[in-house]
């Protein structure tokens, strides 16, 4: 019987939770789940090395975790066991499959949970679906740059968007975001995999919740594909973070609109 190995990790900031990420995933972990001061990681128990583990891990001053073995038989079981739906106001319940219908919201998006980024339930992802109730998304072209398991481009849809463009760096969240637009009867978003932003298209509305380092890096980018009247939703980073942010997004031409805050979490809205 094949097993994995789940590794709970408490996080102090959202810079550890990425820099964990990234290491992790060059040592053979295959997927993260994120919470507001959590991360949890997987890994197949045949391909975990103790001292690549060691090594990491030595890089961290102070590292509280735990590792438990889940038997592979029963994981997809206790995956969705543990998945509870998420409801952001009266706007949007994102649910799975084997969920009752939410009828108290104006919009379902159905998800099948699996070990990929962006179920819902991170703060960040509450923020942006709460800012994208103000939004006139109708026809409108929009990137979702980071989409993660696809939630905020099928709600663009939803919303009216004439097209989506979903882009993300990871393969597995890519296959991910395929079945869930299909799930959801989506016909108009393309979700292609990529590092950072093509140059080729502009957009009416910008959605970037990822993490502060790869938004900074991307700014010049978001710039030329953002039209002339573009809003656009910067999330993925702390409080702490909001005056650096608030800065450097206006010497990268864009104005800055509001700020909005859950937990230690924030998004800003901005114009072009």
């Amino acid at each position: 019987m094949v097993n994995y190995l789940a590794v709970d990790f408490e996080i102090t900031d959202s810079r550890q939770s990425e820099q964990l990420i990234a290491l992790l995933s060059e040592y053979g972990f295959e997927g993260f789940e994120e919470s507001e001061y959590t991360l949890q990681a997987f890994i197949l128990e045949e391909n975990f090395v103790e001292d690549d583990f060691n090594t990491i891990i030595q890089l961290f001053s102070s590292l509280k975790y735990k590792k438990t073995v889940v038997e592979n038989i029963n994981w997809n079981q206790q995956w969705e066991e543990s998945f509870e739906p998420v409801i952001v106001d009266n706007f949007v319940a994102i649910r799975a499959h084997f969920h009752k219908p939410i009828g108290t919201v104006l919009h379902e998006i159905i998800i099948t949970p699996k070990m990929s980024f962006g179920t819902g339930h991170h703060a960040t992802t509450h923020l942006v679906i709460q800012q994208m109730q103000a939004i006139d998304f109708k026809q409108k072209t929009v990137l979702d740059f980071g989409t993660g398991t696809g939630i905020l481009a099928i709600l663009a849809e939803k919303l009216g968007a004439g097209n989506v463009w979903a882009i993300d760096n990871d393969e597995w969240s890519i296959t991910n975001a395929k079945e869930n637009i299909a799930q959801n009867d989506c016909t108009k978003i393309y979700i292609e995999q990529h590092n950072t932003i093509p140059i080729f298209k502009k957009y009416d509305v910008i959605l970037a919740n990822i993490n502060l380092n790869v938004i900074t890096a991307n700014l010049e980018a978001i710039e030329l594909v953002a039209n002339s009247a573009c809003t656009i939703i910067f999330s993925g980073f702390l409080k702490e973070d909001e005056n650096t942010m608030k800065a450097t997004i206006k010497s990268a031409g864009f104005q800055y609109i509001s700020t909005h805050s859950k937990g230690n979490w924030i998004a800003i809205r901005a114009g072009k």
